[in-house]
């Protein structure tokens, strides 16, 4: 479930279903400085929605919604073998 949550919406909610509130503060930190970036560097345009731009939010979005969601899935595969060894 952490996974699931953590690929769609790409924030990090997986780790609120974890419990881990570093992991999911250090990912809304990482999502929130990608979008501020995002901004900034759209200031100058002058086109309202420059297409390139859009792509490169949604690309990065999803690239940390991967990373998060596979980081996910390593803590639950370590916690079930811990758990399988006791």
């Amino acid at each position: 479930m952490a996974i699931v949550l953590n690929v769609l919406p790409g924030l990090g909610t997986g780790y609120l279903y974890q419990r881990r509130w570093r992991a999911y503060w250090i990912t809304a930190s990482a999502n929130g400085a990608w979008l501020l970036s995002g901004s900034l560097f759209s200031q100058g345009d002058n086109t309202a929605m420059n297409p390139t731009t859009q792509l490169i939010g949604l690309i990065g979005l999803t690239v940390l919604g991967l990373l998060t969601a596979t980081e996910a899935g390593l803590a639950v595969k370590k916690v079930r073998q811990a758990g399988s060894q006791e």
